[in-house]
């Protein structure tokens, strides 16, 4: 009996994919990443790392006591900040980051679908929708915080939203002119089994993956929160919770890109057909597209290791004058396919 209600809450998809996937998955993939960035860096610079606790776990242990230091830190109010905004919006943003997932299929079985099979014809645009919104957070966070290192974090970080946004948009919807659907389950079984647009349109898979790692404030784009510039940027002024909420918001948000990349580019659960019931009609796929988002947020993270840190001038020229006529050159390439009906 228990086993039923815990397999029926399980297999709603809602509760599934924003429980689990969005907050639960996330947060381990953040855990992960975190980890994997110290390690790499580590390894690549000839440094130790994080190891003395818990050497056999190469240090992954440390990684549990930040996450405990800062739940149970003090929160530390400065006078002076504007409250309301500055409470709501590490909350507001870190919620709205992992909502994207509540929209996007795992499977291509209609009836573990999140979303109606109208409004899933949707869902594509939808998704994008949602990821707009959290930079909109960061930016009210630096603003509320009356500090000048924050407010000049703040205003880096709407900067980069300039850049960034259109030629993710442009990259996803490359994808979406070549199938001829903003659907990602028909996205995605389009490149059933190995027939993935990382391969058939790698301009456009390229653009993405750097506009993700611009909007996430992955290396070489770490220049809202730049230490050695404006300390913690639009964060300078959180503490405890809060903070970590702010910091670990960013990986989150990598991840439901990660899941967004692995369903137009990667195949999604391809080359797995999925089957009936929820095992292998659901949990499967969910898993294997999982797996993919989680060697895209490894292989940003891995960045940090091997790239200094651009100035905000020079990642905005990359943005402009390389990365979107990068997204354009793979939206037009997006629409010979469907075209010559390659796709």
């Amino acid at each position: 009996m228990v086993l039923d209600v815990v397999e029926a809450i399980l297999g709603f998809p809602p509760v599934w994919q924003v429980l689990v996937v969005g907050f639960g998955f996330s947060l381990l993939v953040s855990v992960v990443a975190v980890w994997f960035e110290r390690k790499t860096a580590a390894r690549v610079q000839r440094r130790l790392g994080p190891y003395w606790a818990s050497p056999r776990l190469g240090g992954l242990l440390h990684l549990v006591a930040d996450m405990l230091r800062y739940a149970f830190q003090q929160v530390i109010i400065p006078r002076g900040v504007d409250m309301t905004p500055f409470l709501v919006a590490p909350i507001v943003g870190m919620v709205i980051s992992i909502l994207p997932v509540a929209v996007v299929p795992f499977t291509s079985n209609p009836q573990y679908w999140p979303l109606p099979p109208g409004a899933m014809e949707y869902s594509l645009l939808i998704a994008l929708a949602i990821t707009t919104l959290p930079p909109i957070f960061i930016v009210a966070a630096g603003w509320a915080s009356n500090n000048k290192f924050a407010v000049i974090g703040g205003l880096r970080e709407a900067f980069i939203i300039t850049a960034y946004e259109l030629i993710a948009i442009l990259g996803f919807l490359a994808v979406a002119a070549a199938v001829g659907s903003f659907n990602l389950a028909v996205i995605a079984e389009a490149q059933n089994p190995v027939k993935w647009f990382m391969l058939l349109n790698p301009l456009a898979f390229l653009a993405v993956i750097i506009a993700v790692a611009m909007s996430t404030s992955a290396f070489p784009f770490e220049i809202p929160e730049s230490e050695s510039e404006v300390v913690a940027g639009p964060f300078t002024e959180y503490s405890g919770l809060l903070y970590a909420l702010n910091m670990g918001g960013a990986y989150m948000r990598r991840f439901i890109y990660g899941i967004l990349i692995a369903l137009t580019f990667m195949g999604g659960w391809a080359p797995y057909n999925p089957g009936e019931g929820i095992f292998a009609g659901y949990i499967v796929p969910s898993l294997i597209v999982t797996v993919k988002a989680l060697i895209i947020v490894l292989a940003i993270s891995f960045l940090r290791a091997v790239y200094g840190r651009y100035r905000l001038d020079q990642a905005l020229d990359i943005a402009w004058r390389l990365t979107l006529p990068l997204a354009l050159l793979g939206l037009a390439l997006g629409i010979i396919q469907a075209f010559i009906g390659l796709a």
